[in-house]
Protein backbone atom coordinates (compact mmCIF):
# COMPACT_ATOMS: atom_id res chain seq x y z
CA UNK A 1 0.00 0.00 0.00
CA UNK A 2 1.47 3.30 -1.09
CA UNK A 3 -0.11 5.98 1.08
CA UNK A 4 1.19 8.95 -0.91
CA UNK A 5 0.04 7.59 -4.27
CA UNK A 6 -3.36 6.67 -2.84
CA UNK A 7 -4.04 10.16 -1.50
CA UNK A 8 -2.20 12.38 -3.99
CA UNK A 9 -2.51 10.91 -7.47
CA UNK A 10 -3.73 14.20 -8.92
CA UNK A 11 -1.19 16.52 -7.31
CA UNK A 12 1.72 16.73 -9.74
CA UNK A 13 4.81 18.81 -9.01
CA UNK A 14 4.80 21.78 -11.40
CA UNK A 15 6.41 24.34 -9.05
CA UNK A 16 9.30 25.05 -11.42
CA UNK A 17 7.50 24.30 -14.70
CA UNK A 18 7.26 28.01 -15.58
CA UNK A 19 10.21 30.39 -15.77
CA UNK A 20 10.69 32.44 -12.59
CA UNK A 21 12.21 35.90 -12.83
CA UNK A 22 14.14 35.15 -9.65
CA UNK A 23 14.39 31.70 -8.07
CA UNK A 24 14.22 31.96 -4.29
CA UNK A 25 15.69 29.56 -1.75
CA UNK A 26 13.82 26.28 -1.45
CA UNK A 27 11.31 26.21 1.41
CA UNK A 28 8.94 23.55 2.71
CA UNK A 29 5.92 25.83 2.36
CA UNK A 30 2.31 25.17 1.33
CA UNK A 31 3.18 24.93 -2.37
CA UNK A 32 5.78 22.23 -1.73
CA UNK A 33 3.57 20.36 0.75
CA UNK A 34 0.79 20.11 -1.83
CA UNK A 35 3.01 18.25 -4.33
CA UNK A 36 5.65 16.75 -2.01
CA UNK A 37 4.81 13.05 -2.56
CA UNK A 38 5.10 13.47 -6.33
CA UNK A 39 8.22 15.62 -5.99
CA UNK A 40 10.14 13.14 -3.87
CA UNK A 41 9.09 10.05 -5.84
CA UNK A 42 10.25 11.68 -9.10
CA UNK A 43 13.45 13.14 -7.62
CA UNK A 44 14.84 10.52 -5.23
CA UNK A 45 15.73 7.13 -6.77
CA UNK A 46 14.96 4.24 -4.47
CA UNK A 47 12.73 6.29 -2.16
CA UNK A 48 10.00 3.65 -1.87
CA UNK A 49 12.61 0.94 -1.27
CA UNK A 50 14.02 3.02 1.59
CA UNK A 51 10.57 3.36 3.16
CA UNK A 52 10.08 -0.39 2.90
CA UNK A 53 13.49 -0.94 4.47
CA UNK A 54 12.67 1.43 7.33
CA UNK A 55 9.65 -0.74 8.02
CA UNK A 56 11.71 -3.94 8.04
CA UNK A 57 14.37 -2.40 10.28
CA UNK A 58 11.66 -1.16 12.63
CA UNK A 59 10.26 -4.68 12.82
CA UNK A 60 13.73 -5.93 13.73
CA UNK A 61 14.92 -3.25 16.17
CA UNK A 62 11.88 -1.66 17.86
CA UNK A 63 11.94 -2.52 21.56
CA UNK A 64 9.00 -2.86 23.92
CA UNK A 65 8.04 0.22 25.95
CA UNK A 66 10.28 2.51 23.91
CA UNK A 67 9.97 5.62 21.77
CA UNK A 68 10.59 5.81 18.04
CA UNK A 69 11.50 9.16 16.50
CA UNK A 70 10.91 10.48 13.00
CA UNK A 71 13.07 13.61 12.85
CA UNK A 72 12.16 15.92 9.99
CA UNK A 73 9.06 13.84 9.39
CA UNK A 74 7.62 15.95 6.51
CA UNK A 75 4.31 14.24 5.65
CA UNK A 76 4.93 11.31 7.98
CA UNK A 77 5.84 8.60 5.44
CA UNK A 78 8.47 7.07 7.72
CA UNK A 79 6.13 7.33 10.73
CA UNK A 80 3.46 5.44 8.80
CA UNK A 81 5.78 2.62 7.76
CA UNK A 82 7.21 2.39 11.29
CA UNK A 83 3.74 2.24 12.81
CA UNK A 84 2.68 -0.55 10.43
CA UNK A 85 5.73 -2.65 11.39
CA UNK A 86 6.04 -2.24 15.16
CA UNK A 87 5.49 -5.62 16.77
CA UNK A 88 6.42 -4.83 20.37
CA UNK A 89 4.06 -3.55 23.05
CA UNK A 90 4.16 -0.13 24.63
CA UNK A 91 5.77 1.74 21.72
CA UNK A 92 4.98 5.28 20.61
CA UNK A 93 6.24 7.43 17.77
CA UNK A 94 7.34 11.06 18.07
CA UNK A 95 7.35 12.82 14.69
CA UNK A 96 8.93 16.27 14.42
CA UNK A 97 9.11 18.85 11.64
CA UNK A 98 9.69 22.60 11.69
CA UNK A 99 7.16 23.22 8.90
CA UNK A 100 3.64 23.77 10.22
CA UNK A 101 2.28 23.06 6.74
CA UNK A 102 3.98 19.65 6.75
CA UNK A 103 2.70 18.81 10.23
CA UNK A 104 -0.85 19.78 9.33
CA UNK A 105 -0.86 17.52 6.25
CA UNK A 106 0.89 14.69 8.14
CA UNK A 107 -2.00 14.69 10.62
CA UNK A 108 -4.39 14.04 7.72
CA UNK A 109 -2.33 11.08 6.49
CA UNK A 110 -1.98 9.56 9.94
CA UNK A 111 -5.70 9.89 10.68
CA UNK A 112 -6.53 8.17 7.38
CA UNK A 113 -5.05 4.86 8.58
CA UNK A 114 -6.14 3.42 11.92
CA UNK A 115 -3.58 2.10 14.37
CA UNK A 116 -3.42 1.58 18.12
CA UNK A 117 0.18 2.87 18.15
CA UNK A 118 0.17 6.58 19.05
CA UNK A 119 2.02 9.13 16.93
CA UNK A 120 2.76 12.50 18.53
CA UNK A 121 3.29 15.20 15.88
CA UNK A 122 5.33 18.22 16.95
CA UNK A 123 6.13 21.38 15.02
CA UNK A 124 9.56 22.11 16.42
CA UNK A 125 13.31 22.24 15.75
CA UNK A 126 14.63 18.67 15.60
CA UNK A 127 18.04 19.85 16.82
CA UNK A 128 16.49 20.99 20.11
CA UNK A 129 14.16 18.08 20.91
CA UNK A 130 15.36 15.70 23.67
CA UNK A 131 15.84 12.10 22.54
CA UNK A 132 14.91 9.70 25.32
CA UNK A 133 14.25 5.96 25.74
CA UNK A 134 14.59 5.49 21.98
CA UNK A 135 14.91 2.20 20.13
CA UNK A 136 14.61 3.55 16.55
CA UNK A 137 15.43 7.03 15.26
CA UNK A 138 14.85 7.92 11.61
CA UNK A 139 16.24 10.95 9.79
CA UNK A 140 15.00 10.58 6.22
CA UNK A 141 16.63 13.15 3.89
CA UNK A 142 16.63 15.89 6.53
CA UNK A 143 20.13 16.16 8.00
CA UNK A 144 21.25 17.64 4.67
CA UNK A 145 19.09 20.71 5.42
CA UNK A 146 20.58 21.19 8.92
CA UNK A 147 23.45 23.63 9.44
CA UNK A 148 26.63 21.50 9.05
CA UNK A 149 27.96 22.93 12.31
CA UNK A 150 25.00 21.41 14.19
CA UNK A 151 25.09 17.91 12.69
CA UNK A 152 27.73 16.34 14.94
CA UNK A 153 25.98 17.41 18.13
CA UNK A 154 22.60 16.20 16.90
CA UNK A 155 23.95 12.72 16.12
CA UNK A 156 25.69 12.60 19.51
CA UNK A 157 22.42 13.45 21.27
CA UNK A 158 20.64 10.74 19.32
CA UNK A 159 23.26 8.19 20.33
CA UNK A 160 22.92 9.14 23.99
CA UNK A 161 19.13 8.89 23.81
CA UNK A 162 19.13 5.43 22.23
CA UNK A 163 18.71 2.30 24.31
CA UNK A 164 21.42 -0.38 23.96
CA UNK A 165 20.72 -2.17 20.70
CA UNK A 166 18.83 0.83 19.35
CA UNK A 167 19.38 2.12 15.82
CA UNK A 168 19.63 5.30 13.81
CA UNK A 169 18.44 5.08 10.20
CA UNK A 170 19.86 8.03 8.28
CA UNK A 171 19.01 8.65 4.61
CA UNK A 172 20.85 11.40 2.73
CA UNK A 173 21.93 12.70 -0.62
CA UNK A 174 25.70 12.26 -0.71
CA UNK A 175 28.51 13.51 -2.91
CA UNK A 176 31.78 11.93 -3.98
CA UNK A 177 35.34 13.19 -3.56
CA UNK A 178 36.35 11.65 -6.89
CA UNK A 179 35.12 14.22 -9.41
CA UNK A 180 34.87 11.72 -12.27
CA UNK A 181 32.57 9.52 -10.18
CA UNK A 182 30.62 12.58 -9.00
CA UNK A 183 30.00 13.74 -12.57
CA UNK A 184 28.99 10.27 -13.76
CA UNK A 185 26.48 9.76 -10.94
CA UNK A 186 25.13 13.32 -11.24
CA UNK A 187 24.48 12.56 -14.92
CA UNK A 188 22.57 9.38 -14.02
CA UNK A 189 20.49 11.28 -11.47
CA UNK A 190 19.64 13.93 -14.05
CA UNK A 191 18.58 11.21 -16.46
CA UNK A 192 16.39 9.74 -13.70
CA UNK A 193 14.59 13.07 -13.29
CA UNK A 194 14.23 13.53 -17.05
CA UNK A 195 12.76 10.04 -17.34
CA UNK A 196 10.25 11.02 -14.65
CA UNK A 197 9.02 13.95 -16.72
CA UNK A 198 10.98 16.91 -15.38
CA UNK A 199 11.99 19.46 -18.04
CA UNK A 200 15.41 21.08 -18.32
CA UNK A 201 13.85 24.30 -16.99
CA UNK A 202 12.42 22.54 -13.95
CA UNK A 203 15.70 20.77 -13.22
CA UNK A 204 17.70 23.99 -13.56
CA UNK A 205 15.40 26.12 -11.41
CA UNK A 206 15.10 23.43 -8.72
CA UNK A 207 18.90 23.15 -8.59
CA UNK A 208 19.20 26.91 -8.14
CA UNK A 209 16.62 26.93 -5.34
CA UNK A 210 18.48 24.20 -3.41
CA UNK A 211 21.91 25.82 -3.70
CA UNK A 212 23.23 26.61 -0.20
CA UNK A 213 20.05 25.06 1.26
CA UNK A 214 20.79 21.37 0.72
CA UNK A 215 24.42 20.79 1.75
CA UNK A 216 25.46 17.17 1.32
CA UNK A 217 28.25 15.17 2.98
CA UNK A 218 30.35 12.31 1.65
CA UNK A 219 29.88 8.73 2.78
CA UNK A 220 33.13 9.00 4.76
CA UNK A 221 31.94 12.14 6.54
CA UNK A 222 28.73 10.41 7.59
CA UNK A 223 30.53 7.31 8.84
CA UNK A 224 33.08 9.39 10.74
CA UNK A 225 30.29 11.40 12.39
CA UNK A 226 28.46 8.23 13.41
CA UNK A 227 31.63 6.61 14.77
CA UNK A 228 32.62 9.76 16.68
CA UNK A 229 29.16 9.83 18.29
CA UNK A 230 29.78 6.33 19.67
CA UNK A 231 28.25 4.02 17.06
CA UNK A 232 30.64 1.11 16.51
CA UNK A 233 28.51 -0.46 13.78
CA UNK A 234 27.64 1.95 10.97
CA UNK A 235 27.35 1.54 7.22
CA UNK A 236 25.21 1.92 4.12
CA UNK A 237 22.36 -0.58 3.83
CA UNK A 238 20.93 0.89 0.60
CA UNK A 239 22.17 3.19 -2.16
CA UNK A 240 20.77 4.39 -5.48
CA UNK A 241 23.06 6.76 -7.39
CA UNK A 242 23.89 9.62 -4.99
CA UNK A 243 21.20 8.77 -2.44
CA UNK A 244 22.14 6.49 0.44
CA UNK A 245 20.62 5.20 3.65
CA UNK A 246 22.87 4.41 6.61
CA UNK A 247 22.23 2.08 9.53
CA UNK A 248 24.00 2.77 12.84
CA UNK A 249 23.59 0.37 15.76
CA UNK A 250 24.29 1.25 19.39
Amino acid sequence: MNTFNDLNQQKKDTIYAQAHEAVGAFQFDESVVAVFPDMIQRSVPGYQTILTGIGELTKQYAQADSQLYDLGCSLGAASLTMRRNIQKKGCEIIAIDNSQAMIKRAEEYLHAYHSDIPVHLLCDDMTQIPIENASVVVINFTLQFIDPKERDELVKRIYKGLKPGGVLILSEKIHFEDQAIQQAIEHMHLQFKRANGYSELEISQKRSSLENVLISDTEAEHITRLNNAGFESAGIWFQAYNFASFLAIK
